[in-house]
């Protein structure tokens, strides 16, 4: 398994730390602790994960002053970090370094997100008589507490519930919410399902494009129902392949052959469909450029599709 590499957050005793750390043992995790850091050297959590035998390096944000985030991002990449967990992180991240690791910092939240962002949670649930709160893990963006919502758990607010103690068992239903949520999130660039609908998305936004078979695999195809011609087909596994590829119309076989073995780790020749000059892109990676992918489609969209559908594009082209 091609287990996603974690860099988890915190400030301070880590318990939603050790909750990732130790479900990361499990031989079916999609995921390992590969760095836990955070903004406070002392912090008792740090402590723990050096016992637990887990990478750990101390930054101090305050005497690190404005270096601190360039620091850190340093210290990130050299573990190579493919995905953040947030966990009892207590700062305000700036815009800038979100931008840098845009879709790859998580967050846990004491509520249930878009209820009560930011802090003091669970005494806003009591103040507003609320009979469910919970948890909320999201993706982070510039945005306080706004990113994409990935899972979510209810905690019942019980009758003499103080702040407190309602807080303590939503941390027993953080605990269990948060290794689940980002393992699913860590697999995620390898479901072929999830795969199908990152490029649905991208080729739904093509003129006169419809969904259409080929020999049961989903593709997308240009025209209507009765003449549309395939630009484009999802390769889950075919015939034994490792890819979950994106086949494409390439413009020959040379260009086919040029491109697999410049960028083998990207292209692949697939198997009956590479002898009609259909191109593999091999998707269930973690480092997929859906801009490039995006460029693909539009190039084999082009490459397939009538001319009185490509003639206004080639006009904006040309503008």
């Amino acid at each position: 398994m091609d287990k996603a590499r974690v860099a988890v957050l915190i400030s301070g005793r880590g318990s939603n730390m050790a909750a990732l750390l130790y479900a990361s043992r499990a031989d079916d995790c999609p995921y390992d602790v590969a760095l836990v850091t955070g903004d406070k050297p002392d912090a008792p959590g740090l402590a723990l994960a050096e016992a637990e035998r887990a990478p750990v390096i101390r930054l101090d944000a305050k005497s690190l002053g404005a270096d601190y985030w360039e620091v850190l991002h340093s210290a990130l990449e050299k573990a190579g970090v493919d995905l953040i967990a947030l966990a009892g992180f207590m700062r305000i991240i700036p815009s800038a370094f979100v931008a840098r690791w845009a879709g790859r910092i998580v967050n846990i939240h004491p509520s249930l997100l878009p209820k009560y962002k930011g802090l003091h949670t669970q005494q806003q649930a009591l103040d507003n008589g609320d009979t469910i709160t919970g948890a909320t893990v999201h993706l982070v963006t510039p945005e306080l507490d706004s990113g994409e919502i990935l899972g979510q758990v209810e905690v019942a607010v019980l009758r003499g519930d103080t702040a407190e103690t309602l807080a303590d068992r939503v941390l027993i239903a953080e605990h269990q919410l948060y290794p689940r949520i980002l393992g699913r999130y860590a697999a995620r660039p390898f479901d072929a399902g999830w795969i199908e609908q990152q490029v649905d998305a991208l080729a739904s936004r093509l003129p006169e494009v419809i969904r259409k078979t080929s020999h049961g695999s989903p593709g997308w195809g240009v025209g209507n129902e009765k003449t549309a011609k395939l630009f484009a087909i999802i390769a889950d596994h075919h015939h034994g392949e490792k890819a979950v590829g994106l086949l494409v119309k390439a413009s020959g076989p040379d260009e086919m052959t040029g491109l697999i073995e410049a960028q083998p780790d990207i292209y692949y020749w697939p198997k009956y469909y590479g002898a009609n000059g259909w191109l593999g892109l091999k998707l269930n990676r973690r480092d997929v450029d859906w801009g490039q992918v995006n460029d693909w489609l539009e190039r084999s969209w082009r490459q397939c599709a009538p001319q009185r559908f490509t003639k206004l594009m080639r006009a904006a082209d040309e503008f």
